[in-house]
């Protein structure tokens, strides 16, 4: 089987990492962006403070002041930058290389100054038709959220947009209500793939319902790999989210807990419209394979009921095809005609009695 220049690419890297200790920072995953950038946000209620720096070391005097501080990078292929992060908060080796490692499961990781989570993020992809997919790695204190992303995309401008404009209370609220609306964007996004995927699934159905044929199946089998794929992110986000509600962590105000047991509730939404809709497939499938047997079963109905029809008059050839001598009806001048009426005969008979029996 062929791979795709990403896989090889994903492949070579991994095989890098074997024999290295454990926290040795190499990137594994497939090269998504040209270069790193690096987003700086800070805020209180007074105030806001938006640039985008040249180097990491900039960031670093702005995580010390009693502002909100968010600092967005895209591009995870740049490994001294995270160890430079690393080393500034203090951070474990295997945390850095768990960044740096895009094949995380999602998770969640409490320390006594800040929390580590891992997200996958979500998107349609308006050109391909297709779901692509990218890790998310979000690091929160007291005072500051470190977001990390493979590449540079649009889907956390709307809260940028609500921090600049003051709507809402973000920017009366921490770090963790900050890290809260980083989730609540990325499982917000989910609804919008299962919307995407919800109209895939009826019009495939339309057509399974019309005129089933193999690209059909072909359909069904990409719906449920799209599925299986969501099915995957979304079934730990829970276990995160849920550990984020029920954590004891001095980094979590009780104002926020009660938006983390929102955000709980849409994953379990979520969850639900997953399985439900991998039930709708499994069932369009069932129904694709009955439609095609059904298909079969009229073919062969059709090629029986002609098979029998000609069962009597192949006898009837076959008697007067042998070659006896004595055979008084081959000297009869109405034979011909009378063969043809019998024969005749039987057929109508035949195809009468299988409509009276409803066989066709």
């Amino acid at each position: 089987m062929s791979l795709g220049p990403g896989q090889n690419g994903m492949r070579k890297r991994r095989s890098t990492k074997t024999g290295l200790p454990p926290g040795a920072l190499v990137h594994i995953g497939e090269k998504k962006a040209e270069k790193v950038k690096i987003n700086i946000l800070g805020y209180d209620e007074n105030q806001y403070e938006e640039k985008e720096a040249r180097t990491i070391e900039e960031c670093f005097p702005l995580k010390d002041k009693p502002t909100i501080t968010w600092i967005n990078i895209d591009g995870l292929h740049q490994v001294d930058i995270i160890e430079k992060i690393g080393k500034k908060i203090d951070l474990h080796p295997l945390i850095l290389e768990d960044i740096l490692n895009t094949e995380q499961r999602p998770k969640i990781e409490d320390f006594e100054t800040c929390i580590y989570i891992v997200l996958k993020m979500l998107y349609y992809d308006e050109k391909t038709n297709e779901i692509d997919s990218e890790q998310v790695s979000i690091i929160f204190g007291h005072n500051f959220v470190i977001s990390f992303q493979e590449k540079e995309v649009d889907v956390f401008n709307p809260l940028r947009e609500i921090i600049r404009t003051h709507k809402g209370r973000i920017r009366k609220m921490g770090a963790d209500y900050l890290a809260y609306s980083l989730i609540d964007t990325i499982v917000d996004g989910y609804f919008l793939i299962l919307e995407k995927l919800g109209e895939n699934i009826e019009d495939v159905e339309e057509i399974m319902m019309a005129n089933p044929s193999p690209e059909t199946l072909k359909d069904i089998h990409k719906l449920k790999r799209r599925m299986i794929s969501l099915r995957k992110s979304v079934w730990p986000l829970r276990e995160v989210v849920s550990a984020l509600e029920r954590s004891e962590s001095s980094l979590i105000h009780d104002q926020t807990q009660i938006y983390l047991k929102d955000v709980y509730d849409h994953t379990i939404q979520v969850i639900d419209s997953v399985e439900i809709n991998r039930d709708v497939l499994s069932g369009m499938l069932d129904v694709y394979l009955s439609s095609i047997s059904n298909k079969m079963n009229e073919i062969m109905k059709v090629l029986t009921i002609i098979a029998t029809i000609f069962i009597p008059l192949t006898f009837i050839v076959g008697v007067y095809g042998m070659n006896f001598e004595f055979m008084p009806e081959l000297t009869w001048y109405w034979g011909y005609p009378a063969i043809w009426g019998v024969m005749l005969l039987i057929g109508i008979s035949m195809l009468f009695y299988f409509r009276k029996r409803k066989w066709i």
